[in-house]
């Protein structure tokens, strides 16, 4: 899992970059500045001394995500997959200890 995690945000990183360049090189291949082309990504101080971010012409602030992270945390998502998953686990180990418990009777009956 964490190597995925790792691998999808290089990706993404490397998207973002590309997409710079991309605006980068249309800048100079227009020749001016055109202000409907922003960057794709963009970090800027404000006066009152917090970070905005913009990425992808929407912006992000610390504000934004501290409120998303809140509404996380008061909802208690039900992760079907995962309760899927834990049954068939469950299904798999009681069937593995049967089998073993079998064959060790078994063999157990055979030695004796």
């Amino acid at each position: 899992m964490l190597k995925c995690f790792v691998l999808v945000s290089i990706l993404l990183f490397g998207v973002l970059i590309g997409m710079q360049q991309a605006n980068q090189g249309m800048l100079k291949m227009k020749g001016y500045n055109d202000p409907e082309l922003s960057g794709a990504f963009s970090v800027e101080n404000e006066q009152t001394g917090e970070l905005e971010a913009s990425i992808l012409g929407s912006t992000v602030t610390s504000q934004d995500l501290q409120k998303k992270q809140e509404q996380l945390e008061q909802i208690e998502a039900f992760n079907f997959f995962s309760q899927i998953g834990k049954k068939f686990a469950g299904v798999v180990s009681d069937g593995a200890s049967s089998l073993m418990t079998y064959l060790s009777n078994l063999i157990n009956g055979i030695l004796e």
